[in-house]
């Protein structure tokens, strides 16, 4: 009966925060992604959660953003993003030189601290900082990691990345303004086009229809690419299902009907607020701080360290505000949580260059993660 009322309580949530936000303008300036990540992390470690809920949780968060994807993508016009690439691509390269400068540096601050280990540490943070989880594991495997390092660095993150990704969501775009350029517009045709309305435009029988549609083919698509699991190793089935999704979800975007569908974008961000209820609420602060404080300590100086040179290469070659925090997100938090930020962000037309950066995040992460892991190695002895 528990798991029923909390399944409840994870897909009904963010439908009240919708509804509390739409309805009052105090909330609606903090945002739903904001108010959802807030109510999670507390719920997450206030100890009301029973026990075993993780495989829920775990569940919730697999489905949802594969489904989510293809709904977000079917409302864009990609033709756009050309124009953006330029942009998108020097901030890639300025994330990972932050990242690759970042885990040096920290490498040698904790190595007398976590010892022999430090330099598989180091390998699974440059693959989870580039691509994701995936790249962890697939890191963690290839340098035959311990398990407790291995959930300890995990944890770690998971933990660290919630507070990230909360400020990247509410404070980080307001300060960042006064430090990098505007985001700009492609679109000439349309001045409101990168205005994020994730509320539902109505219910008429043809919005419904709509509804009904846009997500029997998001179902399709998520299907598609979920197909990969099923034959192919795990430690690149996920990149495959997501690159899959992510091709589909833009090739139907390029179709007029499809991208006429009332309320497919609205769809596909509830579901991410569904995702990032489940996620933050997986963030335990308390056992980590207990259980692994040097990696938990190793993990938030990484992150600082890598998040300040992103932003000062950033200035330097005079990227704007919206394409640095996309890309910042789709690097340490992998593409699934680059329509989240875009979201916070208000701005559409940086969803496409967040997915392809955190694509191209993943299929290079492991390369670079395990390269430099094993050059680290050699300053340990």
């Amino acid at each position: 009966m528990q798991f029923i009322a909390w399944t409840l309580f994870f897909l009904l949530m963010p439908a009240v925060i919708l509804t509390l936000t739409y309805k009052n303008e105090r909330l609606s300036r903090l945002g739903a992604i904001v108010i959802t990540y807030a109510i999670g992390l507390i719920i997450g470690n206030i100890g009301v959660l029973p026990e075993g809920i993780g495989s829920l949780q775990e569940q919730l968060a697999s489905l949802t953003v594969p489904v989510a994807l293809p709904l977000i993508f079917f409302s864009l016009n990609l033709t756009q993003w050309r124009s953006l690439a330029r942009r998108t691509v020097i901030s890639l390269f300025c994330a990972l030189f932050a990242v690759s400068i970042g885990t040096a540096v920290t490498f040698f601050l904790f190595a007398k601290f976590l010892g022999p280990e430090t330099w598989k540490v180091a390998g699974m943070l440059v693959g989870v900082y580039t691509g994701g989880t995936p790249n962890l594991a697939a890191i963690g495997t290839a340098l035959n990691v311990d398990s407790l390092t291995y959930v300890a660095v995990h944890g770690s993150d998971v933990v660290i990345s919630s507070f990230i990704l909360l400020l990247l969501i509410s404070v980080f775009p307001k300060l960042f303004k006064k430090i990098l350029p505007p985001f700009t517009s492609t679109d000439a045709h349309d001045g409101n086009y990168h205005t994020i309305t994730p509320y539902f435009t109505g219910y008429s029988r043809r919005e419904i229809i709509d509804i009904f549609k846009a997500l029997g083919l998001a179902l399709l698509v998520f299907a598609a690419g979920g197909s990969f699991t099923l034959f192919l190793p795990e430690a690149v089935a996920l990149p495959a299902a997501i690159l899959t999704i992510t091709t589909l979800g833009i090739a139907f975007s390029f179709v007029p009907a499809v991208r006429r569908m009332k309320n497919s974008f609205q769809l596909g961000y509830y579901l991410i607020l569904i995702f990032s209820l489940t996620v933050s609420s997986m963030a335990n602060v308390q056992n980590l701080v207990l259980s692994a404080p040097v990696i938990l300590l190793y993990v938030g100086v990484l992150l600082i360290l890598v998040s300040a040179l992103h932003l000062l290469l950033s200035a330097l070659f005079r990227i704007d505000v919206d394409t640095h925090i996309i890309t910042a997100t789709a690097f340490i938090f992998s593409p699934p949580f680059v329509p989240v930020v875009a979201a916070a962000l208000r701005n559409k037309e940086v969803v496409v260059s967040g997915i392809l950066t955190g694509v191209t995040g993943w299929v290079i992460g492991n390369y670079l993660g395990v390269a430099l892991a094993y050059a680290l190695k050699g300053f340990l002895y």
